[in-house]
């Protein structure tokens, strides 16, 4: 570039144009903050209204608006971004390679973002308002949707782009630029969590695109794919959503499996418990995924044969993850524990997304769906799997490898403050929604039965807290990366009494991650 630029403009052109990854991995990851606050207050404003029964504060419409917009912006502008971000930063550290392998290509799925979602953002201000059909957009709610869904369907393109170009580009890296030495089953299990989940980005996005497609054609251009009076089919769209939507679920959990064996070791002072189990499981997750769409749609009629494959095949899926939620727990079986904020977190995760996996494997079995469909009972399930899952997990990674990010070592009291208040209110929010389903209080609806009102008022207190809990966390980023702490080390998990006998860094030390340090020295003077 040479040094031709000076003050301001350097600073601008340097992240418009940047192609290093860390920087492209820090942009994604404050997009991803900055979206998880806007989706943050959209879900304040519902909780609001639902802390009481009757229409307080906003019309049917637009609480329908708020619950559309809050679950489009969590899943594809805070989720998945943040997951992107730390792909940036670590996965060239990890597997030795200089930079991602297509840099150009990185900083233009970065910056189709931005312009995506100020797209859907914008559709607050059209005539007839935001999208209001829900983040699954069925038709012929989305056929039939407000003029602004055109512009939902160029957003949610754009964002398609930007994953496939971002999955290309991991694909690549892992592939074409491992440091000699670095073989597959070598390389850390973040970066396996990530292969994995890009492959399944490269496959479904696709998928979604053609839903988003045919709901345009159908929209303007006189097609019928989801409509019976023109020889279509409303479940059909279904069919195709989910066949997207449920590998979707997994791209934005397989990562979080990645970070989360990533830390565990590193505070137990142990190594990863069945590391290959682990690697084979990830797999076997991604693979079944695409075989269990149609559990989203019991309730649309299918042949009981169809049903039954559908049920065997979503139960089977908790066989991986058992496989890893045991391996997790018997890598800190007898381990030297110590709880800093990323191995709270990190526990919270294990914990807690196990209660959202059961809940799921109720929902899998169909007479019991029936029952929970489109209640509560599924809005506690996913938000245990999405919040202290995903969430938690990312959580867990930006305390983790901050300090390698900043250099600064972030307040541990703030961040353990962080971790309990996130923790402890999130659980006010969302276990009594179990309650409110299993009694029947159906989604989506910004009025509810007097029943509810206590349940419903205990649920929106948590989430006020959880809502702040999360400005803390901005505070705790903002002063780390103002060098507002001590210096961090080279060793920088090494700071405490017991001392560490060997930690995963990344890049690679001189080390593999098969054997510590302490045993190679010993093999080496033999």
């Amino acid at each position: 570039m040479g040094d031709h630029h000076h003050g301001p403009a350097k600073g601008l052109s340097r992240w418009l144009l940047t192609t290093n990854h860390k920087d492209i991995g820090t942009l994604y990851l404050w997009f991803a903050f900055i979206m998880f606050l806007v989706g943050g207050a959209f879900a304040m404003v519902i909780r609001m209204e639902l802390f009481q029964p009757g229409n307080q504060l906003v019309s049917p419409n637009t609480f329908n608006q708020l619950t559309t917009m809050h679950g489009l912006i969590m899943v594809f502008g805070a989720i998945m971004p943040a997951f992107t971000g730390f792909a940036n930063w670590l996965i060239p550290m990890m597997v030795g390679a200089p930079d991602m392998a297509l840099p150009r290509m990185n900083n233009w799925s970065f910056w189709i973002l931005p312009f995506a979602f100020a797209i859907l953002l914008s559709s607050w201000f059209m005539d007839g308002g935001a999208p209001n059909f829900g983040w699954t957009f069925y038709a012929p709610l989305s056929t039939q949707g407000p003029p602004s869904t055109d512009f939902f369907i160029l957003s949610v393109h754009m964002m398609g782009i930007s994953s496939i170009m971002g999955a290309i580009n991991v694909i690549v890296t892992i592939f074409n630029m491992r440091a000699p030495g670095m073989t597959l089953m070598k390389m850390p299990i973040f970066c396996w969590s990530w292969l994995i989940t890009a492959f399944l980005l490269i496959a479904v996005m696709p998928i979604l695109a053609a839903a988003v497609t045919m709901l345009l054609t159908d929209r303007n251009f006189g097609t019928s794919f989801f409509d019976a009076a023109g020889g279509g089919d409303p479940v059909l769209f279904q069919h195709i959503f989910w066949f997207f939507g449920h590998p979707e679920v997994y791209i934005m959990i397989l990562p979080a499996f990645g970070i989360v064996s990533e830390i565990l070791p590193t505070f137990t002072r142990k190594r990863l418990f069945g590391r290959v189990s682990m690697i084979y499981a990830i797999v076997a997750i991604a693979g079944l995924s695409f075989i269990v769409w149609a559990h989203h749609m019991f309730t649309t009629g299918m042949p009981v044969i169809a049903g039954l494959f559908f049920m065997y095949a979503t139960m089977l899926i908790a066989v991986p993850t058992g496989v890893k939620i045991f391996n997790w727990a018997a890598t800190i079986f007898r381990g030297a524990l110590t709880f800093e904020t990323p191995m709270l977190f990190a526990l919270g995760f294990v914990f807690l997304f196990t209660i959202g996996g059961f809940s799921g494997l109720m929902l899998a079995l169909i007479p019991a769906d029936i029952q929970y469909h489109d209640t509560y009972f599924v809005v506690a399930h996913f938000h245990y799997v999405l919040v202290s899952g995903a969430l938690f997990s990312i959580f867990a990674g930006a305390y983790y490898w901050l300090p390698k990010w900043t250099g600064t070592m972030y307040n541990e009291t703030l961040g353990k403050f962080h971790f309990w208040l996130s923790a402890i209110s999130f659980n006010i929010t969302f276990f009594p929604m179990h309650f409110m389903g299993l009694a029947g209080m159906p989604r989506r609806i910004p009025d509810y039965a007097l029943q509810f009102a206590d349940f419903n008022r205990i649920s929106s207190i948590g989430s006020f807290v959880f809502g702040l809990s999360q400005l803390l966390f901005l505070y705790i980023i903002i002063q780390a990366i103002r060098g507002k702490g001590k210096k961090a080390t080279d060793e920088v998990w090494d700071d405490h009494p017991r001392g560490l006998e060997w930690t995963l860094s990344s890049p690679p030390a001189y080390h593999t991650f098969e054997t510590p340090p302490s045993e190679k020295l010993v093999e080496e003077h033999h």
